[in-house]
This record gives C-alpha cells, sequence and structure tokens, in this order.
C-alpha cells in the first residue's frame, strides 16, 4: 500500500489517480491515515458503498456470529421451510 504525506502531495489528484495501480493510495497526516484513493478495476460503486457502511458490517459481523454459534440454516433447511423441492 502506497502511502503519501497530504504536506508533500504536490501532484493534482487527477494524477495521483491516472498512477493508481492495484493498490489504494493511502494520504497520511503527521503520520495518521486521513484519505485513501481507491482504484476501482474490479469493484463497483455499490460494492464500495455497502463496504464503508458500519450498518452493513454490523449486519454481516451478526450474520458470521450467528453461523459460528450454529444458529443459521443450511441451504436444504430453507428451501424445505419455502416448500422449494
Amino acid at each position: 500500500m502506497k502511502t503519501i504525506e497530504v504536506s508533500q502531495a504536490t501532484n493534482s489528484l487527477g494524477q495521483y489517480a491516472r498512477e493508481l495501480e492495484q493498490e489504494p493510495l493511502v494520504l497520511t497526516e503527521a503520520g495518521h491515515a486521513i484519505a485513501a484513493l481507491l482504484p476501482m478495476d474490479d469493484a463497483d460503486l455499490e460494492s464500495l458503498a455497502l463496504s464503508l457502511s458500519p450498518r452493513f458490517q454490523a449486519l454481516i459481523e451478526r450474520a458470521r456470529a450467528e453461523y459460528r454459534s450454529g444458529a443459521s440454516l443450511s441451504a436444504d433447511d430453507v428451501r424445505r421451510e419455502l416448500g422449494i423441492p
């Protein structure tokens, strides 16, 4: 992952975007990450929005916790409950 200190970022935003390869460019200030510029080659805006959503992340974590605890249904159970052969 590439990083650049904001005070050292002298190129235009467009230039940094054109220079992205397969990894993000993280902007830092006083050594702390404050923003990131991401390549969108294999992603779409909806996937990006969901990955950044705290509500969606909480939903995924709850589902994973249910699965780990054995409280989830198998695909066969779901089909059976929905009456799908």
